[in-house]
Formats: C-alpha cells, sequence, structure tokens
C-alpha cells in the first residue's frame, strides 16, 4: 500500500470510528477551486428563479417567461457587502465563473475576499431559459408573437475586434491579456480562444425593463448590495440603480450608458457614420443614479482615432460619452469616476478584464474602491447610523431589508 492510500485508509477508519461512537462533528463541504488554489471558504451555495410571469395557450396550459436565473454562493464567517455580478450580451453567467484558459473568476476572488456572490442569467438567456413554447416561432403562442422572433449570435470575427482579443482577427497586440491557452490541431487559435467562444449562446432579443424588473427583484430579495455590470448589462445596471434603493454602488465593465433628454450629446461621428450617445431617461431617474458611487472601468488598446473597423471605433466613441455622463452626475452632486486601467498600470485588457490573465490586479481595482467609498460593509438597518437613502421616493420597491 502506498503512503497516499495508507493515508486515505486512516482517514475512512477514523470516520468510520467516530460515527460508530455517536461523536462524529462534520462541517460545511468545502469547495474545490479552479487551479489548485486553496479550497474555498463557503458556508452556502445554491440557486433560484426570479421574475418573469405566466403566460397561458388556448388549451389553458401555463407557461413561465422573463424569469431570471441566480446562482449564489455564501463564504464563512462574517461576510461583507453582497455583489451581484451580471453579465453582458452574447454571453451568460458562465462568464464570471471561471477565466477561458481555465483560472479563477471573479466569482472565486470575491468570495475569498470575504463578498456573498450572485450570479445571473438574464431573462431569455443561458439557464434562464428561452421563450419557445408549443412550436414554431420564438416567443409565439397560438399565433400570438409575445416576444419578438428576433434570435443572433456574435461570430468569432465580429467578437475578436469587438472585444478587442486582437486588432484583427487571429492577431493579437503587441501587449494583451486575454489567456488564449496553448495552441494545438485542433485549437489553431488557442484552447481558451475555444472555450471563449463556446461560451457565447444565442440572444434572443433583449428588453431592458424585464431585466431590471428581474434585477430590482433580485434586490428585494437580499437587500442592500453592490451591482457590477459589463457592456450590454450596463443600462439594466442604470435603471435598477433607479428603481431599487437596496442598489447601493455600480462598477459597470465599458457600458452604454443613460441621459436626460436635455443632457444627451449630439451622436458621435465614426469612421463610417456615427453612433448615438445614450438611452434617454427621465430627469428624476437619472437624479437617482447621484445618489450612490459609481465607478466606470475601460481596458487597454481602445482606438483614440477613428479605424474603420466599426466595432472597435464603436467602443472608441463610447469612451468619450463615458465623460458627458460622469459630468452630468457629478453636476447635480454626484460620485462617477472613470478609471482607464492602463492608468492604473494594468496594460492589454481585452473587453473582458475581469477574465484576462491579470484579473487578480483588475479585481484590486475593484476591492480598492469598494473600501474608498466604504461599500465593502454597508451599514445594517438600526445600528445606530444615518441612512442616507431614508427619503429615497420611488416606486415602492426597495424598501424591504432581506438577509445581509
Amino acid at each position: 500500500m502506498s503512503p497516499s492510500e495508507r493515508a486515505r485508509h486512516a482517514t475512512r477508519s477514523l470516520l468510520l470510528a467516530a460515527v460508530v461512537a455517536g461523536g462524529a462533528s462534520f462541517s460545511a463541504p468545502t469547495v474545490v477551486a479552479n487551479g489548485g488554489e486553496a479550497p474555498l471558504p463557503v458556508k452556502s451555495q445554491g440557486s433560484f428563479f426570479i421574475g418573469g410571469h405566466k403566460l397561458q395557450s388556448a388549451d389553458g396550459s401555463w407557461f413561465w417567461v422573463d424569469q431570471m436565473y441566480v446562482q449564489y454562493q455564501i463564504p464563512t464567517g462574517n461576510p461583507k457587502t453582497p455583489v451581484v455580478l451580471v453579465h453582458g450580451g452574447g454571453g451568460t453567467g458562465s462568464v464570471w465563473e471561471s477565466t477561458p484558459d481555465g483560472r479563477e473568476g471573479y466569482q472565486s476572488l470575491l468570495i475569498r475576499e470575504g463578498y456573498p456572490v450572485y450570479i445571473v442569467d438574464f431573462p431569455r438567456r443561458g439557464r434562464a431559459g428561452y421563450p419557445a413554447f408549443t412550436g414554431g416561432n420564438i416567443g409565439s403562442i397560438d399565433g400570438t408573437q409575445y416576444i419578438p422572433n428576433d434570435v443572433s449570435k456574435t461570430t468569432w470575427q465580429y467578437g475578436w475586434t469587438r472585444w478587442r482579443l486582437g486588432p484583427a482577427f487571429g492577431q493579437r497586440f503587441p501587449v494583451d491579456q486575454f489567456g488564449y491557452g496553448p495552441v494545438t490541431p485542433e485549437s489553431p487559435y488557442g484552447t481558451g480562444v475555444d472555450q471563449f467562444f463556446k461560451a457565447l449562446v444565442p440572444t434572443v432579443l433583449d428588453d431592458a425593463d424585464v431585466i431590471s424588473d428581474a434585477l430590482v427583484a433580485l434586490f428585494d430579495k437580499i437587500g442592500p448590495g453592490i451591482l457590477i455590470t459589463h457592456s450590454q448589462s450596463g443600462l439594466f445596471g442604470w435603471k435598477t440603480a433607479m428603481r431599487s434603493r437596496n442598489v447601493r454602488g455600480i462598477v459597470s465593465y465599458e457600458p452604454g450608458f443613460v441621459f436626460t433628454q436635455a443632457g444627451l450629446p449630439p451622436p458621435v461621428p465614426l469612421y463610417t457614420g456615427s453612433m448615438v450617445a445614450g438611452t434617454v431617461v427621465t430627469n428624476a431617474e437619472f437624479a437617482k443614479l447621484a445618489k450612490i458611487p459609481i465607478q466606470v472601468v475601460y481596458g487597454d488598446n481602445i482606438p483614440t482615432t477613428p479605424v474603420p473597423d466599426i466595432p472597435a471605433d464603436g467602443r472608441r466613441a463610447q469612451v468619450i460619452v463615458s465623460v458627458p455622463f460622469a459630468q452630468q452626475i457629478n453636476a447635480i452632486g454626484g460620485d462617477t469616476t472613470i478609471l482607464h486601467l492602463p492608468d492604473a498600470g494594468l496594460r492589454g485588457n481585452t473587453h473582458f478584464m475581469f477574465s484576462d490573465r491579470n484579473n487578480k490586479q483588475v479585481l484590486a481595482q475593484l476591492l480598492k474602491f469598494f473600501k474608498r467609498k466604504k461599500l465593502d460593509r454597508l451599514d445594517r438597518p438600526g445600528n445606530g447610523h444615518h441612512d442616507k437613502y431614508a427619503e429615497w421616493n420611488d416606486d415602492g420597491r426597495g424598501h424591504g431589508h432581506g438577509h445581509h
């Protein structure tokens, strides 16, 4: 018997003896992390669905639609503020779980820092389910089109430059942090690239109000927390914060923006055509964003002058629009900052900087923001501290306090 076999045999014998003696005491099972890291300090984990509504077919059958999937992990000890992670276009919550090249993602890294983590697949996407019912077109029941029959999926070629894996399809930037992984005959661009594009899913036409409805319901359930959005979900995050006092801060990775009608900047000229600056919201809605600290984060290798690659040029325009967004919020008493990772010494990051090879350093910037804005441990109701959100006047949502 080898030493390792003897050790396993001894462990089994001790456990059996404890059970026979009636004195066994078992702690919660540990969760093994990616990449050989120490076990994750997880006290509980699970999943649930939230939001949505029922539809009925002509024969009386019921279907759920527009619900959101949520998975959660709660760390041991005295947890810090809950963090909600929302994926962007073309993907699911898996983008937060682990990196394409197999390292720990934000889910595990935040748990190690003591933060409860809630990851969503938003409505009509991934594990939330697609709006397909009794056959026929997507979103149709008995010939009635409840959801537009509009489905798409991002190609490798479009995603490569849009998300800055490189300057052109199959090429890399001189300085880059994407985890391409080993090149093999089966994976000529790298095994990490294959994993990245395998994770993309078909996208049914999204509805910002449906998604923000579900996110508001989630914050109603879990209480005060921090919202982290990415790309497409930036809009959903702004809308959620406008309606829920439980959103106490937002970090948004390369999002789109909202403005009042009076504050909407003119379209941004592109190499070809122009890009609308953002989505229009009411003055009252926009003012809600001035109640919370916000950080907008950009990676590297974003063009600074017009380029013929339209996906990449659109990201350049987005950076331009971020400036009036922050200025207008701060002008009404807000606290919005823009972080360009190269300014923090982090170079080569893609649109998915939280999955890049230096994602621990990117996370360090996030944790600095949490601590600087006192988001790491929010004041609990009844602890003697003034709640600056007590005067919040909204549609009645967000006034309940869930478990923390």
